[in-house]
């Protein structure tokens, strides 16, 4: 359960994903009452937010989360 304006963290492993590599996430659901927000946040590893912005307590449903990570080019 997620209180309104909270926030809850899934870490995820990425093989190959590094610091300052792109990340985005999705979840097999729709709902308005909550946004994700994601980074790299070490080697292979992806850290993603999910915050309510709802007024009140939702529970975040059990669906698949898919996060994507593009490698940043350099010059």
């Amino acid at each position: 359960m997620v209180t309104p304006g909270a926030t809850t963290n899934a870490d995820v492993t990425v093989p190959g994903a590094r610091r300052g590599d792109f990340a985005d996430a999705s979840l097999d659901t729709s709902s308005i009452a909550f946004v994700l927000d994601c980074h790299v946040w070490s080697n292979d590893k992806v850290r993603v937010t999910a915050r309510n912005v709802s007024l009140s307590t939702v529970d975040l449903p059990a669906a698949a989360l898919h996060v994507q990570v593009v490698k940043r080019r350099v010059g």
